[in-house]
């Protein structure tokens, strides 16, 4: 589904479905402890990204980068598996094309089977905050300073997935850095370690090459406000699945306005064969602050020492 508009601030909308909130607050809580009494604990140490709010916050770059610093595999759900994807999922898809481990399916079942592994590194768990059955060495959640909490209501009166709460099981947060003029408060309690990550899009066509872009990601907005001499958009469902007939009806609206069409790399992989020869994306890259690295290792480390 496309980000509803009112994720992003108090509506009435928003407002009158504040009692829906209440209630995924309160059947999600049951769930939740109800799942937590059988926690798999594994043998090797597991990081866990994620994030509370519904739909993408750029976690995906960043779990790529802390993969190969750790030479780590990665287990996730595999959102939106299909045969368009070789099963596996856009995300899933897009680590795999770095030559990570990347490991689909039951993240419990999954960690259980590398845990018959000789080896010892770290497994990174993908969008797996909310997930109690698995005990995680360290949680890291991820935010995007340009979208900050949205309206700061639970789903469906806005995007959060739990409350500001939820922070208390976070080990550290990591915020990619906005745009000057867009950025969101998001307050972080002070016992929590804050590191601070810069986004930046790459685009394969020079400033002057008209663009026009299309996304299906859970903030497409954000996407089109790095182009340059962007004259059109197209937005289309958090993970939707391209047909050969869209390609076709945006090739032609682009030649009409003399554009070349552009897309994510989420996006990108989850065309045909034949749509990605003919489409480019733009390539997203993370920085994380120095500082994040040292601190990972310590965590690690001392997590690690204190458990045996």
């Amino acid at each position: 589904m496309k980000t509803p508009y009112w994720f992003s601030k108090v509506t009435l909308w928003a407002i009158f479905l504040l009692p829906f909130a209440f209630i995924y607050s309160f059947v999600s809580l049951v769930v939740f402890h109800i799942r937590a009494r059988n926690v798999y604990v594994s043998r090797r140490p597991v990081v866990c990204f994620g994030n509370i709010l519904a739909g993408g916050v750029g976690k995906t770059p960043i779990v790529r980068r802390v993969a190969e610093f750790l030479d780590a595999p990665i287990v996730m759900r595999g959102y939106k598996r299909t045969k368009h994807t070789n099963n596996i999922g856009d995300e899933a898809l897009m680590l795999s094309r770095y030559g990570l481990a990347v490991h689909t399916g039951d993240r419990k079942s999954n960690i259980m089977l590398l845990d018959k592994q000789t080896d010892d590194t770290p497994i990174i768990m993908d969008d797996g905050f909310q997930n109690p059955t698995i005990k995680k060495t360290i949680s890291i959640l991820v935010f995007d300073e340009n979208i900050g909490v949205g309206n700061g209501f639970l789903l469906p009166a806005g995007p959060l997935r739990e409350g500001m709460g939820a922070l208390k099981r976070a080990d550290a947060v990591i915020i990619i850095r906005g745009t000057a003029g867009r950025k969101k408060e998001i307050k972080i309690p002070s016992n929590i370690p804050v590191f601070y990550a810069d986004s930046q899009t790459i685009s394969p066509y020079d400033e002057n090459e008209k663009l026009y872009a299309f996304a299906g990601i859970g903030y497409p907005k954000k996407f089109f406000g790095v182009l340059k001499n962007v004259v059109g958009t197209r937005i289309f469902a958090d993970h939707y699945q391209y047909t050969d007939d869209d390609i076709n009806k945006l090739s032609n609206i682009a030649d009409k306005m003399g554009a070349k069409l552009i897309t994510t790399e989420k996006d990108w992989v989850r065309l045909s064969d034949i749509a990605r020869s003919r489409i480019k994306y733009a390539k997203q890259e993370i920085t994380i602050e120095g500082a994040f690295w040292d601190w990972l290792k310590g965590a690690i480390d001392g997590k690690i020492i204190k458990e045996n």
